[in-house]
Protein backbone atom coordinates (compact mmCIF):
# COMPACT_ATOMS: atom_id res chain seq x y z
CA UNK A 1 0.00 0.00 0.00
CA UNK A 2 1.67 3.42 -0.86
CA UNK A 3 1.08 6.70 0.57
CA UNK A 4 0.39 9.00 -1.75
CA UNK A 5 0.98 13.06 -1.24
CA UNK A 6 3.03 15.34 -3.59
CA UNK A 7 1.63 14.30 -6.88
CA UNK A 8 2.40 16.59 -9.80
CA UNK A 9 -0.99 17.66 -11.10
CA UNK A 10 -3.21 17.31 -13.95
CA UNK A 11 -3.49 20.10 -15.80
CA UNK A 12 -6.11 20.53 -19.58
CA UNK A 13 -9.36 22.14 -20.17
CA UNK A 14 -12.90 20.44 -20.44
CA UNK A 15 -13.96 19.99 -23.40
CA UNK A 16 -18.06 20.48 -24.04
CA UNK A 17 -20.07 17.78 -22.75
CA UNK A 18 -22.65 15.93 -24.02
CA UNK A 19 -25.95 14.44 -22.93
CA UNK A 20 -28.25 11.84 -23.83
CA UNK A 21 -30.71 9.62 -22.48
CA UNK A 22 -30.50 5.90 -23.32
CA UNK A 23 -33.40 4.17 -23.95
CA UNK A 24 -32.01 0.36 -22.25
CA UNK A 25 -33.90 -2.35 -21.19
CA UNK A 26 -33.64 -1.13 -17.67
CA UNK A 27 -35.38 2.17 -18.20
CA UNK A 28 -33.91 5.97 -19.75
CA UNK A 29 -30.38 6.03 -18.41
CA UNK A 30 -28.77 9.60 -18.80
CA UNK A 31 -25.17 9.19 -19.95
CA UNK A 32 -22.75 11.98 -20.14
CA UNK A 33 -19.45 11.98 -22.17
CA UNK A 34 -16.60 14.56 -22.52
CA UNK A 35 -13.18 14.15 -24.23
CA UNK A 36 -12.06 13.01 -28.11
CA UNK A 37 -14.18 10.49 -29.00
CA UNK A 38 -11.28 8.18 -30.84
CA UNK A 39 -9.06 8.74 -27.63
CA UNK A 40 -8.98 5.66 -24.50
CA UNK A 41 -12.80 5.34 -22.65
CA UNK A 42 -12.94 5.75 -19.20
CA UNK A 43 -16.24 4.94 -17.65
CA UNK A 44 -17.15 6.94 -14.24
CA UNK A 45 -19.18 5.60 -11.74
CA UNK A 46 -21.18 7.39 -9.18
CA UNK A 47 -21.99 5.63 -5.65
CA UNK A 48 -25.73 5.49 -3.58
CA UNK A 49 -27.50 8.50 -3.49
CA UNK A 50 -25.04 10.69 -6.07
CA UNK A 51 -24.99 11.29 -9.89
CA UNK A 52 -23.05 11.71 -12.81
CA UNK A 53 -22.47 15.69 -11.27
CA UNK A 54 -20.45 13.89 -8.37
CA UNK A 55 -17.36 13.87 -11.33
CA UNK A 56 -17.41 17.54 -12.68
CA UNK A 57 -14.73 18.73 -10.82
CA UNK A 58 -12.27 15.60 -12.45
CA UNK A 59 -13.83 15.98 -15.59
CA UNK A 60 -11.38 18.62 -16.51
CA UNK A 61 -8.47 16.97 -15.94
CA UNK A 62 -9.22 13.78 -17.33
CA UNK A 63 -11.40 14.89 -20.26
CA UNK A 64 -8.15 16.22 -22.42
CA UNK A 65 -6.62 12.86 -23.10
CA UNK A 66 -9.53 10.43 -22.15
CA UNK A 67 -13.63 9.48 -23.30
CA UNK A 68 -14.51 10.06 -20.22
CA UNK A 69 -18.28 8.58 -20.24
CA UNK A 70 -20.14 9.23 -17.00
CA UNK A 71 -23.49 7.47 -16.50
CA UNK A 72 -26.37 8.09 -14.12
CA UNK A 73 -27.36 4.52 -12.34
CA UNK A 74 -31.35 3.38 -12.49
CA UNK A 75 -33.33 6.14 -10.20
CA UNK A 76 -29.76 8.39 -9.58
CA UNK A 77 -29.62 11.94 -11.28
CA UNK A 78 -31.25 12.36 -14.29
CA UNK A 79 -32.24 8.23 -15.29
CA UNK A 80 -35.14 7.44 -14.54
CA UNK A 81 -36.21 4.79 -11.81
CA UNK A 82 -36.17 0.93 -13.15
CA UNK A 83 -38.80 0.13 -15.32
CA UNK A 84 -41.43 -2.85 -14.39
CA UNK A 85 -39.61 -6.30 -14.36
CA UNK A 86 -36.22 -4.27 -13.09
CA UNK A 87 -34.38 -3.37 -9.67
CA UNK A 88 -31.52 -1.63 -7.73
CA UNK A 89 -29.60 -5.21 -7.55
CA UNK A 90 -25.95 -4.55 -8.25
CA UNK A 91 -25.76 -7.29 -10.34
CA UNK A 92 -28.40 -5.39 -12.78
CA UNK A 93 -26.71 -2.63 -12.61
CA UNK A 94 -23.86 -3.86 -14.16
CA UNK A 95 -26.28 -5.25 -16.53
CA UNK A 96 -27.30 -2.05 -17.13
CA UNK A 97 -23.88 -0.21 -17.12
CA UNK A 98 -22.79 -3.03 -20.40
CA UNK A 99 -25.95 -2.64 -22.07
CA UNK A 100 -24.89 1.01 -21.77
CA UNK A 101 -21.43 0.83 -23.31
CA UNK A 102 -22.81 -1.20 -26.07
CA UNK A 103 -25.07 1.34 -27.20
CA UNK A 104 -21.94 3.53 -27.70
CA UNK A 105 -20.01 1.39 -29.69
CA UNK A 106 -17.51 1.21 -26.75
CA UNK A 107 -15.68 -1.99 -27.01
CA UNK A 108 -13.37 -1.83 -24.12
CA UNK A 109 -12.67 1.19 -20.72
CA UNK A 110 -11.24 1.75 -17.76
CA UNK A 111 -13.90 1.64 -15.45
CA UNK A 112 -13.52 3.60 -12.13
CA UNK A 113 -16.16 3.36 -9.38
CA UNK A 114 -16.69 5.36 -6.23
CA UNK A 115 -17.76 4.04 -3.07
CA UNK A 116 -20.87 1.81 -4.09
CA UNK A 117 -20.07 2.47 -7.48
CA UNK A 118 -17.11 0.32 -7.19
CA UNK A 119 -19.50 -2.61 -6.67
CA UNK A 120 -21.33 -1.61 -9.94
CA UNK A 121 -17.97 -1.36 -11.86
CA UNK A 122 -16.87 -5.00 -9.98
CA UNK A 123 -19.95 -6.29 -11.33
CA UNK A 124 -19.93 -5.10 -14.46
CA UNK A 125 -16.19 -6.87 -14.73
CA UNK A 126 -17.99 -9.96 -13.29
CA UNK A 127 -20.43 -10.15 -15.82
CA UNK A 128 -18.90 -8.56 -19.27
CA UNK A 129 -14.60 -9.15 -18.59
CA UNK A 130 -13.93 -8.31 -22.42
CA UNK A 131 -15.31 -4.91 -21.60
CA UNK A 132 -13.33 -4.05 -18.37
CA UNK A 133 -9.71 -3.22 -19.38
CA UNK A 134 -8.79 -2.56 -15.68
CA UNK A 135 -10.60 -1.40 -12.59
CA UNK A 136 -10.20 1.74 -10.33
CA UNK A 137 -11.89 1.94 -7.10
CA UNK A 138 -12.45 5.34 -5.02
CA UNK A 139 -13.22 4.50 -1.50
CA UNK A 140 -15.44 1.37 -2.27
CA UNK A 141 -15.63 -0.48 1.26
CA UNK A 142 -13.97 -3.94 0.55
CA UNK A 143 -15.88 -6.04 3.63
CA UNK A 144 -18.90 -5.47 5.76
CA UNK A 145 -16.68 -5.06 9.07
CA UNK A 146 -15.19 -2.58 7.38
CA UNK A 147 -18.24 -0.11 7.80
CA UNK A 148 -17.90 2.26 10.38
CA UNK A 149 -20.40 4.99 9.80
CA UNK A 150 -22.41 5.28 12.88
CA UNK A 151 -26.12 4.67 12.40
CA UNK A 152 -28.23 8.21 11.12
CA UNK A 153 -31.57 9.43 12.71
CA UNK A 154 -34.23 7.20 11.18
CA UNK A 155 -36.18 8.64 7.87
CA UNK A 156 -39.81 9.00 7.70
CA UNK A 157 -40.97 7.99 3.86
CA UNK A 158 -44.01 10.36 4.27
CA UNK A 159 -42.12 12.92 4.91
CA UNK A 160 -39.55 13.04 1.87
CA UNK A 161 -37.35 14.65 0.70
CA UNK A 162 -36.37 16.16 4.43
CA UNK A 163 -35.22 20.17 3.96
CA UNK A 164 -31.30 20.71 3.18
CA UNK A 165 -29.75 20.67 6.60
CA UNK A 166 -30.75 17.34 7.77
CA UNK A 167 -29.50 16.12 4.22
CA UNK A 168 -26.46 17.73 5.31
CA UNK A 169 -26.28 16.06 8.50
CA UNK A 170 -26.88 12.63 6.57
CA UNK A 171 -24.28 13.32 3.98
CA UNK A 172 -21.76 14.49 6.23
CA UNK A 173 -19.53 11.60 6.67
CA UNK A 174 -19.19 11.43 2.96
CA UNK A 175 -16.72 13.96 3.68
CA UNK A 176 -13.96 14.40 5.72
CA UNK A 177 -14.63 16.60 9.07
CA UNK A 178 -15.39 19.90 8.66
CA UNK A 179 -16.24 19.84 4.53
CA UNK A 180 -19.10 21.56 3.59
CA UNK A 181 -21.52 19.54 1.89
CA UNK A 182 -21.68 20.24 -1.93
CA UNK A 183 -25.08 21.61 -2.76
CA UNK A 184 -24.90 19.52 -5.72
CA UNK A 185 -24.76 16.38 -3.50
CA UNK A 186 -27.72 17.73 -1.30
CA UNK A 187 -29.70 18.32 -4.11
CA UNK A 188 -29.20 14.81 -5.82
CA UNK A 189 -30.58 12.99 -2.62
CA UNK A 190 -33.78 15.19 -2.44
CA UNK A 191 -34.16 14.91 -6.30
CA UNK A 192 -34.51 11.01 -5.74
CA UNK A 193 -37.77 8.73 -4.29
CA UNK A 194 -36.98 7.72 -0.82
CA UNK A 195 -37.68 4.16 -2.81
CA UNK A 196 -34.74 4.51 -4.46
CA UNK A 197 -32.16 5.88 -1.40
CA UNK A 198 -33.56 2.75 0.06
CA UNK A 199 -33.19 0.01 -2.24
CA UNK A 200 -29.82 1.43 -3.52
CA UNK A 201 -28.35 1.34 -0.07
CA UNK A 202 -29.85 -2.15 0.20
CA UNK A 203 -28.61 -3.37 -3.04
CA UNK A 204 -24.79 -2.37 -2.03
CA UNK A 205 -24.81 -4.05 1.02
CA UNK A 206 -26.23 -7.82 -0.18
CA UNK A 207 -23.77 -7.63 -2.92
CA UNK A 208 -20.73 -6.80 -0.30
CA UNK A 209 -22.08 -9.23 2.35
CA UNK A 210 -22.45 -12.19 -0.54
CA UNK A 211 -18.58 -12.17 -0.92
CA UNK A 212 -15.96 -10.01 -0.14
CA UNK A 213 -14.65 -7.64 -3.01
CA UNK A 214 -10.99 -8.25 -2.84
CA UNK A 215 -12.14 -11.78 -3.28
CA UNK A 216 -14.38 -11.06 -6.15
CA UNK A 217 -11.64 -8.90 -7.90
CA UNK A 218 -8.74 -12.18 -7.13
CA UNK A 219 -11.11 -14.35 -9.31
CA UNK A 220 -11.55 -11.55 -11.90
CA UNK A 221 -7.80 -10.46 -12.26
CA UNK A 222 -7.66 -7.69 -13.99
CA UNK A 223 -5.51 -4.82 -13.20
CA UNK A 224 -6.69 -2.83 -10.23
CA UNK A 225 -6.30 0.70 -8.61
CA UNK A 226 -7.25 1.64 -5.39
CA UNK A 227 -7.44 4.99 -3.66
CA UNK A 228 -8.71 5.65 -0.08
CA UNK A 229 -8.92 8.85 1.62
CA UNK A 230 -7.52 8.39 4.88
CA UNK A 231 -9.89 10.38 6.48
CA UNK A 232 -12.87 8.40 5.37
CA UNK A 233 -15.93 8.41 8.21
CA UNK A 234 -17.64 5.83 6.33
CA UNK A 235 -15.10 2.83 5.80
CA UNK A 236 -12.35 1.76 8.27
CA UNK A 237 -9.48 3.56 6.46
CA UNK A 238 -7.02 1.05 7.28
CA UNK A 239 -9.22 -1.40 5.26
CA UNK A 240 -7.59 -0.38 2.19
CA UNK A 241 -5.08 -3.09 2.97
CA UNK A 242 -7.65 -5.46 2.42
CA UNK A 243 -6.94 -5.14 -1.31
CA UNK A 244 -3.55 -5.79 -0.88
CA UNK A 245 -4.75 -9.50 -1.34
CA UNK A 246 -5.39 -8.93 -4.93
CA UNK A 247 -2.00 -9.98 -6.88
CA UNK A 248 -0.84 -6.80 -8.14
CA UNK A 249 -2.91 -4.45 -7.25
CA UNK A 250 -1.94 -1.02 -6.84
CA UNK A 251 -3.49 0.79 -3.50
CA UNK A 252 -2.83 4.43 -2.78
CA UNK A 253 -3.68 6.37 0.45
CA UNK A 254 -4.21 10.25 0.03
CA UNK A 255 -3.35 11.85 3.18
CA UNK A 256 -6.16 14.59 4.22
CA UNK A 257 -9.40 13.29 2.25
CA UNK A 258 -11.92 11.93 3.35
CA UNK A 259 -14.55 9.46 1.51
CA UNK A 260 -14.97 11.43 -0.90
CA UNK A 261 -11.65 12.94 -3.05
CA UNK A 262 -13.08 13.16 -5.88
CA UNK A 263 -14.65 15.90 -4.85
CA UNK A 264 -12.26 16.67 -1.91
CA UNK A 265 -8.86 16.68 -3.99
CA UNK A 266 -9.80 16.24 -7.96
CA UNK A 267 -6.53 17.41 -8.59
CA UNK A 268 -4.11 14.59 -6.59
CA UNK A 269 -7.02 12.01 -7.50
CA UNK A 270 -6.44 12.73 -11.05
CA UNK A 271 -2.48 12.24 -11.05
CA UNK A 272 -3.11 8.54 -9.79
CA UNK A 273 -6.10 7.85 -12.19
CA UNK A 274 -3.79 9.62 -15.45
CA UNK A 275 -0.54 7.53 -14.06
CA UNK A 276 -2.66 4.21 -13.90
CA UNK A 277 -4.54 4.99 -17.08
CA UNK A 278 -1.30 5.46 -19.30
CA UNK A 279 0.22 2.57 -18.35
CA UNK A 280 -2.80 0.80 -18.92
CA UNK A 281 -3.23 2.27 -21.96
CA UNK A 282 1.10 1.53 -22.81
CA UNK A 283 0.89 -1.97 -21.91
CA UNK A 284 0.86 -4.35 -25.18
Amino acid sequence: MTLSDGLPHADGGAPTAEDTVLPLDAGGVHVTQDGPRDAPALLLIHGSASSTRSWDALVPLLAPSHRVIRIDLPGHGRSSAPAAGHGYGIPEQGRTLGEALDRLGVGHAVVVGHSSGGYAATALAEQRPELVTALVLINTGPSPAAFTAPASAPIDPSRWPPGDEQIRRIASTAFRAGYDVPQAFVDDISGMSYQALAAAGQAAVAYLSRQAIPDRLTALGKPLQVIFGDQDRRWRPSSAAEYDAVPGARVDVLPGAGHTPIVEDPPRTAALLLAFTTARTAAP
